[in-house]
């Protein structure tokens, strides 16, 4: 896994991964307010507010995503 830093013209949406740095845990992205400087976060089940600067960006390899593969179950063909 790879972090990146934040910056101002990168897109963070909610239910996305990131690090926090101070406290070196994987969190899950709640709101990323802009204007404020600001990402609210779920931490441990408790919801955390902190600044952009303290949190890295999830970058994932591309042999480390999951392939899918589409199939139907087939039950409802004629």
């Amino acid at each position: 896994m790879k972090f990146q830093e934040i910056k101002e013209n990168a897109k963070v949406f909610p239910g996305e991964y990131l690090l926090h740095q101070p406290s070196q845990q994987i969190v899950m992205c709640g709101a990323y307010k802009k204007s404020e400087g600001l990402i609210k976060a779920l931490k441990n089940g408790q919801l955390m507010e902190d600044k952009v600067e303290n949190f890295r960006k999830l970058v994932r390899e591309t042999h480390e995503r999951k392939t899918k593969s589409k199939r139907a179950c087939g039950g409802c063909k004629g």
